[in-house]
């Protein structure tokens, strides 16, 4: 998620205790009144007659103000608390008694970022020893502007696309940098306790349970406040509303989170396998830290930096300590903000994953949602539809900013676009009415065997067999005619339209030449001229095939059964168009290249494609039957 290239550097490290602290206002507590220069009440002047909040205020009539917000960890180990910097813009009828909701933006770009080394992805794949034996520029919704005063450059001010239409609604913008980047101090962790510790002080300190001081150590109060706070951005900086989200921090009322993260282990990792954001190949944790590390004097965070690299494994990419504290999905059940979460389906670098798993977490646990699913890819949706989502947008914080009963929680929760462009409201996401369907794979994979819903290969065992090979990008192996390293199968054209919403896996019957390979799979759509679109992808470590936290060595010539999940995806395949599989080992974009040759071999009598189909299984018959 770094700014200006459009992927997710994340960078995480198994931090001392010190690093880790139990955060402080877990529970509801009083805000202090208005400040003494803002004691004087005065009528708020919105305007909330269509359900959002009108533009009443004058964006550039602003109070602003630069402090540093007291976090309570100090994950730089020099003995003092980190602290956080801070600008805040409210408008400037504050000052004389008017409260505010506030808008948040907590982003670890704000002051741009270093040059990074990325890690070597031509490595051969770990063999445990038992084995042996046997873009940026769309993630950041808030950048630095440089103002000029009295003839001196200012160290410029951060401004936010979304900060004059939300001023002039009746709200305060709010900008943090994230610990270890910018002013503040602290490391950088990538999704680390201590990053979220940061993020979270500010809500603190906007609520009066934290404190904070101005650049001549002056104590500074948010008076000025109703201390109900809202928190959105793109990528690393729309994570950071989720993590936040995750402490159950009172004052947190809502967020929007663009493209985030839930889960930095499914960022960086697929059950077990070492994978890229795509476009980033061999980016990790600690190579996301690096970049997003501007503090001043950034020695003192090196020792820390380097522990990530130890911590995240990218040796047998399991899930452990150092993962499990950047899951966010761990502590779903403390989140009482309302969440409209948004996602590009074609996004490739914080793949949807990360939004399905979180906004079903969500659902399990009651909390108010809603989502936006559209069919570009690492983006912010003003780019997208601007009119309809800044409307979205307004009528979400009024309802839960403002505190507006304005109905949003009763409407549709699910707006999705089209293939087409067309967009649509739904009652929920996935689809209600779709549930699995299976397609069985037939013999001819080599160049083209058939899909089919009937049932599986009968009889003996029929076994396909394909080689590795990593310098062959996935899109020729699908367009190949015919090839060894690969398996490729195709239903009959679509008599319908069949739409997928959810999450697509093969359940595979395999074995290996070799202790250890990758296993990747495609889903296809191919058109009547032939022409092919990956709609969605996935990967595993078949030695992960028990638990993603532990390593099983692999036999060759032994079969086992592997499931290998996709990322998540609602796709209509046009009429007339095929729907096709293909399995490869190694997928060069995204996962680790070994040297080429080991070979797999799939029994197709216990391999099936498994579909999340609208209408199940009677859809797939009447779409596909032979």
């Amino acid at each position: 998620m770094r700014p200006v290239r459009g992927v997710l550097l994340a960078v995480a490290v198994a931090l001392p205790a010190a690093a880790t602290p139990a955060l402080a206002g877990d529970g509801p507590s009083a805000r202090p009144g208005p400040s003494t220069a803002a004691s004087t009440q005065v009528a708020p002047p919105w305007d909330f007659e269509s359900g959002a909040s009108a533009p009443v205020l004058d964006p550039a009539e602003v109070v602003r103000e630069s402090l540093y917000v007291t976090a309570p960890v100090d994950s730089d180990h020099d003995g003092r608390d980190d602290e956080v910097y801070v600008e805040v813009v409210r408008p400037e009828v504050t000052e004389t008694g008017l409260q505010v909701p506030v808008v948040y933006f907590a982003s670890p770009y704000f002051s741009g970022g270093n040059p990074m080394e990325f890690h070597d992805v031509d490595v051969e794949l770990h063999v445990p020893e038992s084995a042996n034996a046997g873009e940026r520029a769309a993630e950041v919704s808030a950048v630095r502007t440089t103002e000029a005063a009295d003839n001196e450059v200012a160290r410029p001010a951060i401004r936010s696309a979304y900060e004059d239409f939300l001023l002039a609604r009746g709200y305060a913008v709010v900008y943090a940098e994230s610990l270890g980047t910018g002013l503040s101090t602290g490391c950088p962790t990538t999704g680390g306790a201590n990053e979220t510790a940061g993020a979270r002080s500010v809500v603190d300190w906007l609520n009066g349970r934290a404190s904070a001081r101005d650049e001549s150590g002056a104590v500074i109060e948010a008076g000025w406040t109703t201390g109900r706070v809202g928190m959105m951005g793109v990528s690393y900086n729309g994570t950071l509303p989720n993590a936040v989200a995750a402490t159950g921090v009172e004052g947190l009322e809502a967020i929007v989170p663009i493209g985030a993260i839930s889960n930095w282990y499914d960022y960086y990792r697929a059950d077990g396998a070492v994978v890229a954001p795509g476009g980033y190949q061999g980016e990790d944790a600690d190579v996301l830290a690096t970049y997003v590390h501007t503090r001043s004097d950034r020695d003192v965070c090196a020792p820390v930096i380097d522990a990530l690299t130890e911590a995240q494994d990218r040796v047998t990419g399991d899930y452990n300590e150092f993962w499990d504290e950047r899951n966010y999905l761990n502590n779903v059940d403390r989140v009482h903000a309302a969440v409209l979460a948004v996602h590009g389906l074609d996004d490739w670098n914080v793949k949807t994953r990360q939004v399905a798993q979180w906004y079903e977490a969500l659902a399990q646990h009651d909390v108010p949602r809603s989502i936006w699913l559209h069919q570009a890819g690492h983006v912010d949706p003003l780019s997208i539809r601007r009119e309809e989502w800044l409307e979205t947008l307004n009528r979400w914080f009024t309802r839960y900013l403002h505190n507006v009963d304005n109905g949003v929680e009763d409407e549709p929760r699910a707006t999705l676009q089209r293939e087409d462009g067309s967009w649509a409201r739904e009652a929920d996401w996935p689809a209600q009415t779709a549930s699995d369907a299976a397609l069985w794979p037939w013999p001819g994979g080599g160049s083209e065997g058939e899909l089919d819903p009937r049932n599986a290969v009968p009889g003996s065992p029929t076994v396909e067999r394909f080689a590795d090979d990593a310098t062959r990008s996935a899109q020729s192996l699908v367009d190949a005619p015919s090839s060894g390293n690969r398996l490729a199968y195709y239903t009959s054209p679509a008599t319908q339209d069949v739409r997928l919403s959810g999450t697509p896996r093969v359940d595979f019957a395999v074995s290996f030449t070799r202790p250890a390979a990758n296993l990747s799979a495609l889903l296809i759509d191919r058109a009547p001229d032939g022409s092919t679109k990956i709609v969605t992808r996935g990967w595993t470590d078949p030695q992960n095939r028990e638990a993603d936290d532990s390593t099983s060595a692999i036999v060759p010539g032994e079969t086992y059964q592997v499931s290998l999940s996709m990322q998540p995806h609602d796709y209509v395949l046009p009429e007339g168009h095929e729907l096709g599989l293909v399995v490869l080992s190694s997928d060069r974009e995204y996962t680790l290249r070994p040297a080429p040759g080991a070979g797999l071999a799939v029994e197709l009598g216990r391999t099936r494609l498994v579909l999340p189909t609208v209408g199940g299984s009677s859809t797939l018959a009447e779409a596909f039957g032979r």
